[in-house]
């Protein structure tokens, strides 16, 4: 019987390193730098690529890495009681346009979804919401602000007993829009919606890997 062939390494056909390329990809898309700020920051430490090498590897790679965060994170978030989403939108300009960054973030500042759409209407809700369900599951309640989209987008998915609006009580999710401000600002903001979209949800997993915030973390689950 033959042996089951092992998955071809996506890392085969690039001559340097996995970790050289991890850590490139991480610098990159965790810290507001351009690439060639990330090309200097090697040089200085012996690795000599070009920034144009930084760009192709986050786009090839960013994605790859940010699954596997994904991955070991849901698998634990699932089981988690009490556990509370906070939901809001904000505006990103593409283009000249502007175009609407939805992101849910549960109680503890782990962002758990990124959604990108042109309009914020209920439509553009029911979408957002159906995929943060269907990739983590059923929380216990949902905190959002005052916008109609988000009274009608659970009535339809039958939550709407779950869905909580406060002034003042979203103020984790309008926060964690400050990290991905900055490095929209290094970036020189966006052009494309795909590319907003992918780099919001890698920029999201890689966050969540390195945020070791521990007031924000409650004793349970630090346990």
């Amino acid at each position: 019987m033959p042996r089951p062939r092992k998955p071809a390494s996506p890392f085969r056909y690039f001559n340097s390193s996995p970790e050289v390329i991890r850590l490139v990809v991480l610098m990159y898309v965790r810290f507001p730098l351009s690439p060639r700020n990330v090309e200097d920051l090697l040089f200085e430490r012996g690795i000599d690529i070009c920034h144009e090498i930084v760009r192709l590897w986050w786009n090839r790679f960013g994605p790859l890495f940010a699954g596997e965060v994904r991955r070991q994170r849901v698998s634990h978030m699932r089981g988690l009681r009490n556990w509370r989403w906070h939901l809001d939108e904000m505006y990103v300009k593409l283009n000249g346009k502007m175009v609407y960054l939805w992101r849910a973030v549960d109680h503890e500042g782990e962002i758990l979804e990124s959604y990108v759409t042109q309009t914020r209407d209920k439509k553009a809700a029911l979408a957002f919401m159906k995929r943060a369900l269907k990739h983590h599951g059923a929380p216990e309640a949902i905190t959002t602000n005052g916008l109609r989209s988000y009274g009608a987008a659970p009535s339809e998915l039958g939550a709407r007993e779950k869905q909580e609006v406060g002034r003042c009580a979203n103020n984790r999710v309008e926060n964690s829009h400050l990290p991905f401000r900055r490095r929209e600002r290094a970036m020189l903001r966006f052009r494309q919606m795909r590319t907003l979209q992918k780099f919001a949800s890698v920029h999201a997993n890689v966050h969540n890997h390195f945020n070791h915030e521990r007031h924000l973390v409650d004793r349970q689950t630090y346990k």
